[in-house]
């Protein structure tokens, strides 16, 4: 991977014979490890399984694979990832039914779930203005090498926060047209009343900035990496974080100030706003539309996420008990032991 990101205008090809007409960001995947240096990303991918060349993947079923990109910073957004990949993969399950009617509905052996994933490790460019914050530094990986994470059999992404749970099928989200634009967020929410003053985006600066443009969060977003990689996205984007990064002062939350500062030069599509719910900006009576719900940080509670998450989703301790149930069939077996499953409080 690192030996394809290169400071702009420094990076030199030669077409091979005949080949001269063809997009230079198509075609197969290339079969080099994509491990080089060491960092904190996680790419969970191919949440359908099965594995394929060219621009789009099929799954064993003839389905298109399904990409999906996160983080975890700690063990407790491991333990939240673990949750966010089973809504995800197992969409819906937030109905009235309570667990026992949905405790037949899957296994909770590993062997059930079809869904393959990936490991990426990226070493930092010397030349692009360093972080030594750990959480800023997995902030500016998130967003400022979406070119370079991921084969180039990948045509898209879609990033999911750790801290969410999935109530609708991501392949709506996969699907949907982005206009011409590379990437897609959700707007942040305004319609709770109560956290009114802390919408900074409203006022001073972002106000001055984006004009008429919105604020988006990026806690959810779809990355079309095809026009991504074509159109040097990812060139612009770190130009743009080291003007930016020269200021200690800017770029409070990395990964969303970036790409929202950056409208100007790199246009964003804009979500429909039920692609992410948060308690924090979003009113009470549009929770029945939400296709994901984010745990962000009430600023007025400072609640627990783990707290938050038993209050506010039902399904949440349904989703919880079957990761715990798997995690401990799972030691049980490297143990040597027979597995058993069962439920756990958090």
């Amino acid at each position: 991977v690192s030996s394809y990101i290169t400071p702009p205008h420094q990076l030199r090809v030669k077409m091979r014979p005949g080949k001269s007409h063809e997009d230079l960001f198509e075609g197969k995947a290339s079969k080099k490890s994509h491990k080089s240096g060491s960092s904190i990303i996680g790419a969970l991918q191919s949440l359908l399984g099965g594995e394929g060349a060219g621009n789009v993947v099929k799954a064993s079923d003839g389905e298109e694979t399904i990409h999906i990109f996160s983080v975890a910073s700690g063990h407790l957004y491991e333990k939240l990832l673990g949750i966010m990949i089973l809504s995800a993969w197992k969409p819906g399950i937030h109905s009235n039914d309570g667990p026992e009617a949905l405790a037949g509905r899957w296994h909770a052996g590993d062997g059930w779930y079809d869904f393959k994933y990936d490991f990426v490790t990226y070493k930092w460019p010397s030349w692009l203005n360093p972080q030594s914050e750990k959480q800023r530094l997995i902030w500016a990986y998130k967003i400022l090498f979406l070119d370079v994470l991921f084969p180039q059999d990948v045509p898209k992404i879609i990033f999911i926060d750790a801290d969410q749970v999935v109530r609708a099928d991501v392949k709506e989200l996969w699907d949907l047209d982005l206009q011409g634009k590379v990437y897609g967020f959700v707007p942040m929410g305004d319609s709770n009343p109560d956290t009114e003053g802390f919408r900074f985006w409203k006022q001073g600066y972002w106000k001055s900035h984006l004009g008429t443009m919105p604020y988006h969060i990026s806690a959810l977003f779809v990355v079309d990496l095809v026009e991504f990689r074509r159109t040097s996205t990812g060139e612009t984007l770190r130009g743009v974080y080291n003007q930016l990064s020269r200021d200690p002062n800017s770029l409070a939350n990395l990964d969303q100030d970036l790409p929202n500062f950056a409208q100007h030069q790199v246009p964003i599509f804009t979500l429909p706003s039920e692609w992410l719910w948060c308690e924090t900006w979003c009113s009470q009576e549009s929770k029945d539309f939400a296709k994901t719900i984010d745990l962000c940080q009430n600023p007025l509670t400072k609640e627990p996420k783990i707290v938050m998450a038993k209050r506010i989703i039902s399904e949440w301790q349904t989703f919880h008990n079957e990761v715990q149930a798997l995690q401990e069939e799972h030691d049980n077996m490297s143990a040597g032991n027979p597995a058993v499953a069962g439920k756990a409080e958090l």
